[in-house]
């Protein structure tokens, strides 16, 4: 009986574990978008804070439809 309830215990724990490393890589996967994301926008703050009117990139797609 006490075999089972320890066998239980830790397959608890293991499960908990699991969520717990889910949740902060899940965090740490926000956490990176949002740098990113404020990165790009402060560039184009301090581009623009220098007076210049062409900050936005401009995306120009590789090859050309035919």
């Amino acid at each position: 009986m006490r075999n089972r309830d320890q066998e239980a215990s830790e397959e608890a724990r293991r499960t908990a574990a699991l969520m717990g490393l889910i949740v902060i890589l899940l965090l740490a996967i926000a956490g990176i978008v949002l740098f990113r994301e404020l990165r790009r926008t402060g560039n184009i703050e301090d581009c623009l804070m220098a007076g210049r009117g062409n900050c936005l990139p401009i995306e120009v797609p590789l090859r050309q439809p035919q």
